[in-house]
């Protein structure tokens, strides 16, 4: 049984030096709180983040072109191949956020996600070390396996970091409590760091040295970062999980069974519900919603079984309105897809744009196409803290909201200005094609003009990302908040999907046309039409953003 999941024999002393619902890795009650948990113990969890963060944004960031490159894939299959796996690799961290409360734990859930993780790391080095100019067929089945344990790895370890080192923190202890909000602030800020060093460094390598090198970096980063975590075990402060209630998805699962099951010409209220919370709650505004999810607080009348074994079948009020908080929140999630479509962009088509511009920074020096992101996460670290000190108080001076805006409006803002990044993409490649069609004359666009659709999307995450994780966090149930930190990655997962679905129909559609034409994404973008399809993104997501606007105006938050 994982140390996290051990459930304390005893009852907690009342006493300032004991943490309560923690126990250390013996599964013992934590007596002497200097010793276990805080900084000293998150030190080690975000040391983690760093190197996971490196290693897969070292992989992440140049795929396409690797599988342009020494896999020799079109520019079009290259960019569904990513969008597919980068789509996998956000949507599997779902998985592991269920696997970890409802089984592992978060710690072991970690390691063996560790595990995984640097083996696919392993076997992606190897696959390209054998990988010559033309990759056999076999090494491609080696490189595709290794790639998917990779994302495997990714889906156990990214939802359930950061929750463990929120663990580190005692929410209920004052300092405590101030420290856990500056650990959240940290830890992005470490993880864009990490990003930044991968693209600068990494990348360079995958380009200019040896991709098996390139791909053995991060492989190392990983091994490091398991050594690191393991090292920090003795010091960590593990839930001490109650078993009194049965496990929320099983809760959640049997109050949809049981609405379904009941029909409303043959049932009845169950006296066991008629209490005053039963009345209570079918008079409630909250019961208006979802109404059919009552029904589990019905009973068959045909039944077989005598009312009170049917009452032990019964839901609680607590569960209904816990199923119900989740079904509030599926319109938000589907109106945020199209901003994670045009996230997509990021590490595919915005990289091949670069590829074909003047890359020269200094004499005798190119920065490598996948590098530009680099300018991403800068806006990211520069614009934190400029939300935060200048844009907040500002806005809470207007609005009297101690956050300045709501999360709802803080995502609305970052999907408007997701908008505003497809426009100017599709503005510079217009004149990107216009100056290649005059190359013959020495005109060739630089690098530097790829920078404003950068820093406008990296402006962009600061308001929607951080808000998409404040928001699932805070609207999810109480038992379920670790699942709600793996929400936001989902919506990022399903865009890559429906990003490589465009990219795959569109490019059928417009190559399907004259002889000789290449449609959109040719593989000399000179010759394609990359600025059609980001003039399509901007009409798309304009379209989803009054969708979004719509089911944001109905939203009614959480009672907290």
């Amino acid at each position: 049984m994982a140390a996290d999941d051990i459930v304390a024999a005893a009852p907690l002393l009342e006493d300032h030096d004991i943490v309560p619902g923690s126990v250390d890795h013996r599964g013992r009650r934590i007596r002497d709180r200097p010793s276990f948990g805080g900084w000293r113990s998150a030190a080690f969890i975000i040391v983690v983040e760093v190197a996971e963060r490196f290693a897969y944004f070292g992989i992440s960031s140049n795929l396409i072109t690797y599988l342009t490159g020494p896999l020799g894939e079109s520019t079009a299959a290259a960019a569904a191949n990513v969008n597919t796996w980068s789509g996998t690799a956000t949507l599997l961290p779902v998985v592991g956020a269920i696997v970890a409360d409802s089984f592992l734990g978060r710690y072991t859930t970690i390691v063996v996600a560790s595990l995984i993780y640097a083996v696919g790391l392993g076997l992606l080095t190897l696959s390209a070390s054998l990988t010559s100019e033309a990759a056999t067929k076999s090494q491609e089945v080696l490189f595709f396996t290794a790639l998917y344990l990779v994302a495997i790895g990714q889906g156990g370890h990214k939802p359930c970091v950061q929750a463990f080192g929120a663990d580190q923190f005692d929410e209920h202890h004052p300092k405590e409590s101030k420290a856990k909000a500056s650990f959240f602030n940290y830890w992005y800020c470490s993880m864009a760091i990490g990003i930044n060093v991968a693209l600068l460094i990494v990348v360079y390598v995958q380009d200019n040295l040896n991709w098996a090198v390139g791909f053995g970096i991060p492989c190392l980063s990983m091994v490091v970062a398991l050594f690191t975590f393991l090292l920090g075990r003795s010091t960590y402060r593990f839930s001490s999980k109650r078993v009194e209630e049965r496990n929320p998805f099983l809760r959640i699962g049997h109050v949809i069974a049981r609405a379904f099951r009941s029909s409303g010409n043959h049932s009845k209220v169950s006296s066991g519900v008629t209490t005053s919370e039963g009345e209570a709650y079918l008079s409630s505004q909250s019961s208006h919603q979802f109404k059919f999810l009552n029904k589990a607080l019905f009973i068959q009348r045909d039944s077989t079984m005598d009312e009170e074994e049917q009452l032990k079948q019964l839901c609680s009020v607590k569960d209904i309105e816990m199923t119900k908080q989740l079904l509030r929140l599926v319109p938000i999630w589907f109106s945020i897809l199209a901003y994670a479509v045009v996230f997509a962009q990021v590490s595919t088509f915005f990289t091949k744009q670069g590829a074909t511009l003047d890359r020269t920074i200094f004499p005798n020096f190119q920065i490598p196409p996948a590098s530009l992101q680099f300018f991403l996460g800068t806006a990211i670290i520069v614009f934190i803290p400029l939300y935060d000190r200048v844009f907040v108080p500002i806005a809470s001076s207007l609005t009297l909201n101690p956050t300045g805006i709501t999360t709802l409006q803080r995502m609305g803002t970052g999907m408007f200005l997701s908008v505003v990044s497809m426009v100017v993409a599709a503005t510079i490649e217009m004149k990107r094609l216009r100056m290649a069609k005059d190359r013959e004359m020495g005109s060739i666009m630089s690098i530097w003009w790829l920078v404003p659709q950068y820093v406008v999307c990296g402006v962009s995450d600061v308001f929607t990302i951080v808000g998409l994780q404040e928001f699932f966090y805070e609207e999810v149930p109480k038992e379920l908040k670790s699942l709600g930190l793996s929400f936001y990655l989902g919506v990022l997962g399903v865009g890559s999907f429906l990003s490589g679905f465009l990219v795959s129909v569109i490019d059928e559609m417009t190559v399907a046309g004259e002889e000789g034409n290449q449609g959109w994404f040719a593989d000399d973008l000179d010759e394609g039409h990359l600025d059609y399809f980001y003039w399509l993104l901007a009409g798309i997501s304009g379209l989803w953003f009054v969708g979004y606007l719509y089911f944001a105006r109905s939203y009614v938050y959480r009672e907290k």
